[in-house]
């Protein structure tokens, strides 16, 4: 099932950002969300992902295949990085995490506790339990923070790999990951300031 967009308004503190949205991602293929600093692409995400609702559009496709990683890495700290994929697996009802723990180098790791892992290593985690999910889009809001150049290439390795299975990815990122992947510029979509300036006021009232 193709992730479906339309014509869809999202709002950051209940002020809109963004206004008339509107993309498609075929399975076995990534988009690549560019934009500036602030110009709403983690409120876009968020929206997309189920954890705020829109102004106004459409999301279809989108109900019970996503799996969003945003800033936070999503980890229990008092765990392994072993028992934080079961835990993540099981929620989804998936069992099998080796792939997930070759993918992004974690078999030496396996048996520390997550709370001990360095920023990159946490990041590692984070982003693998993206593949114990069993879900076939990827959500993920600048994935490549606190990785390094090595740990760069296991993510963009893994990401092909899964939309070499059919799955797809929608990614907001700001560096080169090396993809087979379009890319969409949010910055035209960007509410336009009278509409900023009205819910403002509303605010207020």
């Amino acid at each position: 099932m193709t992730l479906r967009v339309t014509d869809l308004a999202v709002a950051r503190g209940g002020v809109p950002v963004l206004d008339g949205v509107t993309f498609a991602v075929a399975p076995g293929t990534a988009l690549i969300l560019r934009g500036p600093n602030g110009a709403g692409k983690t409120t876009l995400l968020r929206c997309i992902a189920g954890l705020q609702p829109p102004l106004s559009g459409r999301i279809d496709g989108a109900e019970e295949t996503i799996a969003y990683a945003g800033h936070a890495d999503g980890l229990k700290a008092m765990l392994s990085v072993r028992e934080n994929l079961e835990f993540w697996a099981q929620v989804f009802g998936q069992t099998d995490i080796a792939p997930a723990l070759i993918a992004y180098d974690l078999e030496p790791l396996q048996n520390r506790l997550a709370g001990t892992l360095s920023a990159g290593q946490k990041r590692r985690l984070g982003l693998a339990r993206l593949m114990v999910t069993g879900r076939p889009v990827w959500v993920l809001d600048e994935p490549t923070v606190s990785l390094d150049v090595a740990a760069v290439e296991l993510f963009a390795a893994a990401v092909t790999a899964h939309l070499a299975g059919g799955g797809m990815a929608l990614i907001a990122t700001h560096i080169n990951l090396g993809l087979d992947a379009q890319t969409f510029d949010i910055t035209p979509f960007r509410a336009k300031l009278s509409q900023r300036s009205a819910a403002s006021d509303e605010a207020f009232l």
